[in-house]
């Protein structure tokens, strides 16, 4: 990028960078509640949600989370899935930030 290209998107970087630290935080959160709750017999979070949350940029937070609290590692989809949804995520930045 150019110097004038650069400083007009500052703003957008740092727009991205607090919704992925506040998406991934709350991902995190959502998946230790939902095995919180398994344990009790509560009501649990859809699973739709569980893959929404990755979807809109949470996937290191949902990574974390299965890993810190032990969830979902048993469902295959979970296990090949969100690691899947991060390299998309992965792949679209590297081509949006090299185009």
């Amino acid at each position: 990028m150019n110097g004038g290209a650069a400083a007009s998107t500052s703003g957008g970087w740092t727009v991205l960078l607090v919704w992925l630290a506040v998406i991934n935080l709350l991902t995190f959160i959502v998946y230790g509640a939902d095995k919180r709750r398994a344990r009790k017999g509560k009501w649990r979070v859809p699973e739709k949600t569980l893959f929404l949350l990755p979807l809109l940029g949470g996937s290191i937070g949902a990574l974390l989370g299965m890993r810190v609290f032990h969830h979902k590692t048993k469902h295959w989809y979970f296990v090949w899935g969100i690691p899947a949804i991060l390299l998309a995520q992965i792949a679209l930045a590297v081509w949006i930030y090299t185009k």
